[in-house]
């Protein structure tokens, strides 16, 4: 009984079928596996800060973070400043500037 030649040797049809659509199922994974990092990536590089619609920021003020608690809100602005405003009235509450960290 003589060896297969190997340079004559040929794959049956059906795992040659078998082994495109493998390779076709990879391709699909990977394409969608980038997709869905490109999604979230590209909807969290523009988030902004969100904003209740009832608070309004002094002007020229722009938010750059937002936090709550139970009876009030605070913004954090560009300017360095966290503006606490009440929960009930909307009102601003408190303004404190944010400063440089005192060197020891």
């Amino acid at each position: 009984m003589d060896a297969p030649d190997p340079e004559n040797f040929r794959q049956p049809r059906g795992l040659r079928v078998l082994q495109a659509m493998v390779t076709l199922l990879m391709v699909v994974m990977m394409a969608g596996i980038v997709g869905i990092f490109g999604l979230i990536w590209h909807r969290y590089s523009k988030a902004q800060a969100p904003l209740p619609e009832v608070i309004t920021l002094p002007s020229g003020e722009r938010a750059t973070a937002y936090t709550q608690g139970v009876d009030w809100y605070a913004v954090v602005t560009q300017s360095n400043q966290i503006l606490i405003f009440d929960r009930a009235t909307g009102k601003l509450r408190k303004t404190i500037a944010v400063g440089p960290a005192p060197k020891p």
